[in-house]
Order: structure tokens, then sequence, then C-alpha cells
């Protein structure tokens, strides 16, 4: 008898431990929009600048803002990649964990030397990925993220989705920012989830 009330007392706290758990983690409040839960965004495994194939994986135990952009973008995505390294450097010392992967929507004209040189321009430890024309549909899909090309005279632009994507640093997506948004909210968020880790 002892036992049986001992094993239902074990299971109801066990139970009461998982759903306090769950109310702290819905209880975080974030400035960005909150997308925990998604079903997409999952992974991606494309190689890098220095011919190494990456997923989300190689990032764990860090925050990891994907962004999807183009070099020869004139305005949105040097913006974006000013704003992250500007986060990072608010971030002090936790910066270190804090990683920025950019996924390019122009595997045409972006050459691994190409991107590897622009995004150390920022912050060498940035990350930069290439998907091969024929994955780019596919990661895009994946990410709900919309390119197109448009031609501009003798050459092209490209017109790309421009939020970023934040994972934790168990590898699962919990915020999209948009352009838009200010350093320090973003900031924030950051710090949010880099103490949920500890």
């Amino acid at each position: 008898m002892l036992q049986t009330l001992n094993g239902r007392f074990l299971l109801v706290l066990a139970l009461v431990s998982a759903s306090l758990i769950g109310c702290g983690e819905q209880n975080v409040r974030f400035n960005a929009t909150d997308i925990t839960g998604a079903n997409y965004g999952q992974d991606f495994e494309l190689v890098d600048s220095h011919g190494q194939l990456r997923t989300l994986e190689d990032f764990r135990g860090e925050v990891v803002m994907i962004y999807f952009g183009f070099i020869q973008c004139p305005d949105v995505c040097p913006t974006a990649l000013m704003r992250a390294v500007e986060v990072k450097d608010a971030l002090g010392p936790s910066g270190d964990k804090f990683r920025v992967v950019y996924i390019t929507v122009d595997p045409e004209r972006d050459t691994p030397e190409i991107v590897s040189a622009y995004l150390a321009a920022f912050d060498p430890g940035f990350v930069g990925l290439h998907p091969t024309m024929e994955e780019l549909p596919e990661v895009a899909k994946s990410f709900r993220v919309f390119y197109r090309k448009v031609p501009t005279g003798d050459s092209y632009t490209m017109d790309h989705t421009a939020t970023s994507f934040v994972y934790d640093t168990q590898g699962r997506l919990r915020l999209a920012v948009s352009h838009s948004m200010e350093v320090a909210p973003i900031v924030e968020d950051v710090r949010t989830l880099l103490q949920a880790a500890r």
C-alpha cells in the first residue's frame, strides 16, 4: 500500500513539475514575434564558405540568427547585418554565444569567396551558407522564405523576405525578427534565450 502511495506521489510530483516547467516557458515574453513550435525552418544541410557541410547541430549551445540575403543588396541586407553586429556588441561577453548565419538567395553571383570576404567585413564569426541553384528553392520553401530575381537593365536584383529567424541554444526555432526592429529589444530577447539555457 505504501509503495503504491509513494508511486502515485512521485507520479503526481513529476506531472506538477512538468506543468510548472511548461508554465515557465509559456510566461516568457519576447519583443520579436514568438514562433515557438513552428513546423518550418527546422534545419538545413548546406555548405559554408569553406566547403564544410553545416547543420543547426553545429551551433548547439549558441543563439543563432539566420538571415537570407544577397551580396549586391544595396540597403536591406547590409542594414540587417550591421544590426546583428550591434546586437552582438551590446551582449558583451555573452556575444560569443550569438551566431549569425547568412544564407544567400543569389548563388549565381555569391561565390563562397565573395560571401566570406563580405561577412568578414561585418564580423569574422558570421557564417555564410551557399545553397546551389538546385537546393535554393527547397531550402527557401522549408523556411517559408520568398525570393525572386528582378531584371534591372543588363543585370538583376533580388526581392526576398527580410525577416531574421532566431533559434535557442537547443536548436529550436523561437523568434521571427522583422527588419524594422531596433537593436535593444533584440538584445533583450537574445539574453532571455541565453539565460533560459543556464
